[in-house]
C-alpha cells in the first residue's frame, strides 16, 4: 500500500526554459510538500537556479505550469510569488545598507504598520528572529552588519511575509559551523510548522544533514530523486556529474624550506576600517596552510596584502627571505608568488578578452610568448591550448571569457596561475560557487602544486575544504590569527568556536 502524502504546496509540471543558445530547464516535474526540506542539487548550469527563479516569479517559463495547493497560477513577478506564499532567500543579498534591519524586513510588504506604529513591528521582528534562532537588533543598520548577519536579515524578510514555501539559495556559504547549526535548527522549526523549505547547496554533507528528500538536476533535467535515507555522498555526486568522482588518498606532506613569512601585518579594508590587526603566519615548501573564518574577518585583506595588492599599515611580508612588504604586485609575482583572487572578474580575468588573451595575462612579456617587445601569436595560442587541454576547460581558444560558465572561468584562472611555476600560491576562495566537478578539478590542481613543492596558502570559508586539503589550519577572527592546529588534530567544534570568537584567547 502506497504511503499517503499530503497535498503538495507547490507543483511544477513540465517546466521548460530556453535562453539564447542554452536549454536551462527541459521539462522538469517537481512537487514540494508541507513539512519537508527538499534539497536541490546540481552543477553550475544544471538549471536549479533557473527553476527556482521561475518559482519565485523572477522568470516566466516557456512551457509548463505551476500549481499552488492544486490551483494553476501564473507568477508574473516576485510579488505574485510572495502573495502565493513563496519566498526566496537569495545568495546575493538584496538589502539597503542605509536602512535598519526592521526597515529592510518590511521592504516590499503590504503592511503600513511600521510607519504608523514602529514599536509593535520592531518587537514582532525581534520575536520572529528569536523564534527561529536568527535574532537581530531590529534597530541596527544593515551597513554595520557582518555578511552572515545580513543573510539572516534576508531570511527574516521571507519569514515576515508569511511564506509557506521558503527557497534557500546556498544559505550556509558565509556561516561558521555553530551558525550553520543554528540555521538548521531554525529550518527544522520552519518545516515543523507545516511549511516547506527548498535547500539549494553544493555541500553534500550539509544536504545529508538537513534534507528530507533530495532531487538532483543535470543538464536541465531531473537526474534522480530519493529520500534522505537512500542517499549517500557517492551516489549524489555521481548523479550530479554523470560519472563517479574518484576519491583522493591523503598523502603526507614533505615539508621543505620556509617560503612565506608574514609578521604582525595590519591593513585597512575597503571602507577604511582596520581589517587585519597584527596577523602572523608561515608557509613552507610542499605544504598547504588553510585559513578558516567567517566572511568579513580580514581573510581577503590579508591575502591581498601578501600579494601586494593592498598596502599594509605595519608589519612585514617575506618571500624566500626577500622583504617584499612595500614592493609592487608585479615584482612580487616575478619573485614567484601566484595569486588566485576572490573576484575573478574584477582582479583575475578580463571578461571581454578571449581564452588566449586571458591565459597569457601574467606571462605575455616573457619568452617564448614575447620576443623583442613583440607578442608572438603562435606561442601564445600553444600556451593557451596546453592549459585548456591539461585542465579540461570546456571552451575554444577564441571564446570570450564572459561566455564561459563560472566553473570554466575559474579553471582557466587557476590553470594560468599554476602554469607560472610559482614558489608560493595564495588562493583566495578558489572554489566559491563552483559545482562538484569544478571543485574537484581545483582541489586536484592545489594538491599537485603541493606535491611539486609549492607553498600554498588557502583561504576558504568552507571548513570542510580547509580540513580536507590543509596540512595546518589557522583560524582568523577580527583581523587576527586566533587559532592554529595541524589538520590531523583539528576539531571541527573547536574551530567553529574560534571562528565565531567564542574560543578567542583573552
Amino acid at each position: 500500500m502506497a504511503d499517503a502524502r499530503p497535498e503538495a504546496l507547490v507543483e511544477l509540471r513540465g517546466i521548460v526554459k530556453v535562453f539564447p543558445g542554452a536549454l536551462a530547464n527541459a521539462g522538469i516535474d517537481l512537487a514540494i510538500y508541507p513539512g519537508e526540506v527538499l534539497a536541490l542539487l546540481g552543477e553550475n548550469g544544471a538549471g536549479k537556479t533557473t527553476l527556482m527563479n521561475i518559482l519565485s516569479g523572477l522568470y516566466r517559463p516557456d512551457e509548463g505550469e505551476i500549481r499552488v495547493v492544486g490551483e494553476r497560477v501564473v507568477l508574473r513577478s516576485p510579488r505574485d510569488a510572495i502573495e502565493r506564499g513563496i519566498g526566496m532567500v537569495h545568495q546575493h543579498f538584496r538589502l539597503v545598507e542605509r536602512f535598519t534591519v526592521a526597515e529592510n524586513v518590511l521592504l516590499g510588504s503590504h503592511t503600513p504598520r511600521f510607519r504608523l506604529s514602529p514599536g509593535p513591528v520592531l518587537e514582532h521582528v525581534r520575536a520572529l528572529g528569536a523564534r527561529h534562532e536568527i535574532a537581530l537588533d531590529p534597530r541596527a543598520y544593515v551597513g554595520d552588519l557582518s555578511v552572515g548577519e545580513r543573510q539572516r536579515v534576508e531570511i527574516l524578510k521571507v519569514l515576515y511575509r508569511g511564506s509557506r514555501v521558503l527557497i534557500f539559495d546556498e544559505p550556509t556559504a558565509v556561516l561558521a559551523p555553530p551558525e550553520v547549526d543554528s540555521l538548521f535548527a531554525g529550518i527544522r522549526r520552519i518545516v515543523g510548522e507545516g511549511r516547506a523549505v527548498v535547500f539549494i547547496s553544493h555541500k553534500l554533507d550539509e544536504v545529508l544533514r538537513i534534507a528530507t528528500r533530495i532531487v538532483v538536476l543535470r543538464h536541465g533535467r531531473v537526474a534522480g530523486a530519493m529520500p534522505r535515507a537512500e542517499a549517500t555522498p557517492g551516489k549524489l555526486a555521481t548523479l550530479m556529474v554523470g560519472r563517479e568522482i574518484p576519491s583522493r588518498p591523503r598523502v603526507a606532506a614533505a615539508r621543505g624550506s620556509l617560503r612565506l613569512r608574514v609578521e604582525d601585518v595590519a591593513a585597512r579594508g575597503e571602507r577604511g576600517y582596520l581589517a587585519v590587526d597584527g596577523a602572523s603566519l608561515t608557509v613552507h615548501s610542499g605544504e598547504i596552510v588553510g585559513v578558516a573564518g567567517v566572511a568579513g574577518n580580514g581573510q581577503a585583506e590579508l591575502a591581498e596584502t601578501i600579494a601586494g595588492i593592498r598596502a599594509p599599515l605595519r608589519g612585514r611580508v617575506w618571500l624566500d627571505e626577500h622583504d617584499v612588504t612595500t614592493r609592487p604586485a608585479r615584482e612580487i609575482r616575478e619573485r614567484g608568488l601566484a595569486f588566485i583572487p576572490e573576484d575573478r572578474h574584477r582582479q583575475g580575468l578580463v571578461p571581454a578578452f578571449n581564452v588566449v588573451e586571458n591565459a597569457i595575462l601574467t606571462c605575455y612579456a616573457r619568452a617564448p610568448i614575447s620576443r623583442g617587445g613583440l607578442l608572438r601569436r603562435r606561442p601564445a595560442r600553444t600556451h593557451a591550448r596546453r592549459l585548456v587541454e591539461a585542465f579540461q576547460i570546456q571552451a575554444s581558444l577564441e571564446t570570450p571569457v564572459r561566455a564561459l560558465s563560472g566553473g570554466n572561468q575559474q579553471r582557466l584562472l587557476v590553470a594560468r596561475e599554476a602554469a607560472q611555476e610559482p614558489k608560493v600560491l595564495v588562493a583566495l576562495h578558489p572554489t566559491a560557487g563552483l559545482d562538484v566537478a569544478s571543485t574537484e578539478a581545483v582541489h586536484r590542481i592545489l594538491l599537485e602544486l603541493r606535491a611539486r613543492g609549492v607553498a600554498v596558502l588557502l583561504v576558504s570559508e568552507h571548513l570542510d575544504e580547509v580540513l580536507a586539503l590543509s596540512d595546518r589550519v589557522l583560524v582568523m577572527y577580527r583581523g587576527r590569527i586566533v587559532h592554529e592546529r595541524p589538520a590531523s588534530h583539528a576539531d571541527v567544534d573547536e574551530i567553529g568556536l574560534y571562528m565565531t570568537g567564542v574560543g578567542e584567547p583573552p
